[in-house]
């Protein structure tokens, strides 16, 4: 048995082509899409952060709005970039949402990918530490927000206050117990995967990764997942960890998806998505579901993780990504022992 949920970027664009034309359209859809997914028997919804574009943006409102809509699926990120982040801001965002949800978030956090700007985490007002690099900063960043998660007071109340404290120091508020270990860290490497184990945080793994051996995605990401589990276990936390992969599965049920996706590569592309760091993009799986059931059972990541995350065309509407997720869940999932 798997979780399966779906990624979306939110992208927006005015072309006529497109389904989503504006940030508001992204946002409304966001929500409709969980709906339906929730509805469809879907475990999942989550979306991805980028500043400086025209994707989903600020995650926080939009999983309040998603909780209060929904009843059961979980809500997520994948991944918020932690160098963009005020860890205590994000502490009384997060809180607050959660607590809209029921303790529904599954927040992925990371370093994050490039950005539409050069180094736009400076325009937030982040510059890292003499020495350090922005990944170290985003890792700083989430070390902070992991230790307010767990609800300890920090703070030295005010002697006359406006209103009534509670005795001792203070906490951010409002706190949303259980959060602390529902918080997942995008791993581009082993190293960060082996990192995150060891701060107790759950593991999300993308379609793509920085390449260490050349091999296949999902060989390499199957080596990264058995890599944090040991991490884990040697680390001695007592709960069992949460690992996800996404990827890109179409199954071609009628025309439309055939027109769609019925020409897309199945192979993995290698490349550089940063200077001097070659990386792996994960294939995209379209076929007849006979033959993606198949091709399904050869994925090694797949079957490590425990959270299948399915990314979605979200421009090209509700109904049609609806029907992408209801493909899977009905024609696919069944066959290889996911529900």
């Amino acid at each position: 048995m798997k979780k399966i949920g779906f990624l979306s970027f939110g992208h927006w664009s005015p072309s006529p082509q497109s389904g989503t034309r504006s940030g508001a359209d992204a946002l409304l859809q966001s929500i409709d899409l969980a709906v339906a997914a929730e509805e469809l028997g879907a475990d999942g919804a989550y979306f991805r952060v980028h500043h400086f574009a025209r994707q989903l943006g600020s995650p926080f409102p939009l999983l309040a709005a998603v909780g209060a809509k929904t009843k059961r699926i979980e809500l997520g990120t994948a991944v918020i970039d932690m160098r963009y982040e005020n860890p205590l801001y994000m502490a009384e965002d997060a809180g607050a949402a959660d607590l809209i949800a029921g303790g529904r978030l599954q927040l992925g956090i990371s370093r994050g990918s490039p950005e539409q700007v050069i180094d736009g985490w400076r325009y937030f007002g982040y510059v890292p530490e003499e020495g350090k690099s922005d990944a170290d900063m985003a890792r700083r960043h989430a070390e902070i927000f992991l230790d307010l998660l767990r609800g300890e007071g920090f703070a030295q109340p005010n002697p006359r206050p406006m209103f009534p404290n509670p005795p001792g120091l203070l906490r951010l508020e409002p706190f949303s117990a259980g959060l602390r270990e529902r918080i997942w860290w995008g791993a581009a490497t082993n190293a960060t995967a082996e990192w995150a184990a060891k701060l107790g945080m759950n593991l999300q793994s993308s379609t793509l990764k920085f390449d260490e051996s050349g091999h296949p995605l999902h060989i390499q990401q199957a080596e990264q997942i058995r890599a944090y589990r040991a991490a884990w276990k040697e680390t001695g936390h007592a709960r069992e960890p949460r690992v996800s992969v996404s990827r890109s599965i179409f199954a071609l049920i009628n025309d439309m998806d055939r027109a769609y996706f019925g020409g897309s590569e199945g192979e993995d592309h290698f490349g550089y998505i940063e200077p001097e760091k070659r990386a792996v993009f994960g294939r995209t799986y379209a076929a007849e579901p006979d033959v993606l059931i198949e091709q399904l059972k050869e994925d090694q990541a797949i079957a490590e993780a425990d959270t299948l995350l399915l990314t979605v065309p979200n421009q090209l509407g509700v109904d049609y990504n609806a029907h992408v997720i209801e493909a899977i869940l009905k024609h696919v999932a069944p066959a290889l022992g996911w529900r």
